[in-house]
């Protein structure tokens, strides 16, 4: 890997977030890192409270913020960089950049890329995705995404060229289990009384959490606890359906800020879902010694290893259930999957080894 520069390389980071997501995470785990290698992140936020938190966090971890009201007026803020880094929601922005923003500069896609819905809509998605995101994709400079299979999918689905893959990784001393003190008093100050299945992610068809709502229904002796902002129409829908099947075991937090203690304190993550790139909740969840239930999806599959470190379970309601119960009644089992879990993480995923890949890829785009 290139060494540090004696002059900090200036990296200009970009993102037309309306909300913090996984994406945004990234960036505030991912930047402060960069200064061991020799790089000083500015990031440029848009105007929102929605974005407020996060400008506080990232200014709190020592980097430059400044607020805007679109990546279209960032030339000139930007034209000192040595490199800019963009991460987009909307193909609007990809556009922008392209007529805006000075060259080099980098595209980091954290998309979903491939939405594994049934009824012939995985196809459609597909080509709604090649239309709107993969046509600008080819003009924007150099394209990372962020797992090995989304690099794959790109190039071969997509017929991208020259797209780099970095992998994720979490902080494995912040996402790490509980001693057992420690997390009894958790669980007692959650009111955690039960075998406890977290479900977090933000609430949307993609993440599958009304599939989640009927596993409970097949599991009154567990807990369900779901973390996620509320206001979104699956999140109105995922209480509808609770208060209609009168589910008791179903517990909605809404939007948390204190991911670690809830995965130290509950017993093994379900993610019914059904689109990934590659998930930071299921990372934080293993790093954590939670054992992880979810889909096949090759998201998912690169992650998790179906019986070793995790249950891969086809997104229905009553195989989910299935799933949850058996782990609920083998805790040695349960636990050694949970082990085996954070080991993987502790070997592949770990927040430096994507730091130290982010880095690499900023120096080879920023070299004269």
């Amino acid at each position: 890997m290139t060494g540090p520069r004696h002059t900090p390389l200036r990296l200009a980071v970009l993102t037309d977030a309306p909300r913090v997501a996984g994406s945004e995470i990234w960036l505030l785990d991912v930047l402060p890192l960069l200064r061991e290698q020799g790089i000083q992140a500015s990031v440029f936020l848009p105007q929102g409270a929605a974005m407020d938190e996060l400008a506080r966090r990232c200014a709190e971890r020592g980097l430059e913020v400044t607020r805007h009201d679109g990546v279209g007026t960032l030339g000139p803020a930007t034209a000192s960089f040595d490199l800019r880094l963009l991460q987009a929601w909307t193909p609007h922005t990809y556009a922008a950049a392209q007529a805006n923003l000075a060259t080099p500069y980098l595209t980091v896609v954290h998309d979903q890329l491939d939405y594994h819905y049934p009824l012939g809509l995985k196809v459609l998605f597909q080509l709604i995705y090649a239309v709107t995101k993969a046509r600008p994709l080819r003009r924007v400079g150099t394209v990372v995404t962020v797992s090995r299979w989304g690099q794959a999918f790109l190039e071969r689905r997509m017929r991208l060229r020259g797209v780099l893959g970095v992998t994720n990784g979490v902080d494995t001393a912040v996402f790490a289990p509980a001693p057992a003190e420690a997390r009894a008093a958790l669980r007692r100050h959650l009111g955690f009384d039960t075998f406890t299945v977290l479900v977090p992610g933000r609430f949307a068809l993609e993440k599958n959490q009304l599939a989640a709502v009927l596993a409970a229904r097949h599991c009154p002796d567990l807990t369900f606890v779901f973390v996620g902002d509320m206001d979104s129409p699956l999140g109105v829908a995922a209480r509808l359906l609770t208060r209609g099947l009168r589910l008791t075991n179903v517990r909605f937090l809404g939007r948390r800020w204190d991911m670690p203690a809830l995965y130290q304190a509950a017993d093994v993550l379900l993610q019914p879902t059904l689109a990934e790139n590659q998930s930071l909740v299921t990372l934080e969840a293993m790093a954590s010694g939670l054992p992880v239930v979810t889909t096949a999806i090759p998201a998912q599959a690169e992650l998790v290893r179906d019986g070793a470190d995790g249950l891969l379970v086809p997104p229905q309601p009553r195989l989910l259930a299935q799933a949850l119960r058996a782990l609920a009644q083998a805790p040695v089992q349960t636990a050694q999957l949970g082990r085996q879990a954070r080991e993987r993480v502790l070997s592949n995923h770990r927040l430096e080894h994507t730091a130290a890949q982010v880095a690499d890829l900023i120096h080879r785009a920023a070299r004269p």
